[in-house]
């Protein structure tokens, strides 16, 4: 099978997974507002002990940005990997709201972004017990200037709700699928789990 062939078959097959916005789908939805989840899989290439990160970004019901890669060096902890994460989910969310901002809808609060990590939502919060993270690079703390500036804030959530878990790992058949048609704005996440920090 020639290469247009394996592009024809594959086009016949997803024809239908399309990405669907819509504004205020439901009740707790505010239109025209920036979110997302980030997540790091710490030391999951086998071969260099490398993190994978991946984030994705949502407004209006659907994806308006995403990113999945494998870090250039080694994290020394799952701390460090998910700081580097949130660091570079932070980057691309201060782009997003200066363009929301030049469109005529600027961002008034901070930009959550769900993340199962506990420590890293914690040292977030609370970024006073920071010898005991001395191992984690300088640059790695871009994500607290950020929430401390009010552009982003870092909400836990339950690792079984983690949708960014789709981009950093393999998963089941049924938890890809569930997390792919959220990604996609064909179920809805926000009704159920946005409203209620944790999931």
């Amino acid at each position: 099978m020639r290469a247009a062939e394996h592009v024809l078959c594959y086009l016949r097959g997803t024809w239908n997974q399309t990405i669907r916005f819509s504004q205020a789908r439901d009740s707790h939805e505010t239109p025209n507002v920036l979110w997302g989840w980030v997540d790091a899989e710490w030391a999951g290439d086998i071969d260099t002990r490398r993190s994978h990160t991946g984030y994705i970004l949502m407004l209006n019901g659907g994806p308006i940005s995403w990113k999945s890669r494998r870090k250039d060096n080694v994290s020394l902890s799952t701390s460090e990997a998910e700081f580097v994460a949130a660091s570079q989910a932070g980057q691309e969310t201060i782009y997003l709201r200066e363009m929301l901002t030049d469109f005529g809808f600027s961002p008034t609060l901070a930009t959550p972004l769900y993340k199962d990590n506990l420590t890293c939502v914690a040292m977030s919060a609370n970024p006073v017990r920071r010898k005991f993270f001395r191992h984690i690079d300088i640059r790695n703390y871009y994500v607290l200037e950020l929430i401390l500036a009010g552009f982003l804030k870092l909400v836990p959530l339950r690792t079984h709700k983690m949708v960014a878990d789709a981009l950093t790992k393999s998963l089941p058949s049924p938890d890809f699928i569930g997390h792919s048609q959220i990604m996609t704005g064909h179920a809805s996440f926000a009704a159920r789990v946005l409203r209620c920090v944790g999931g």
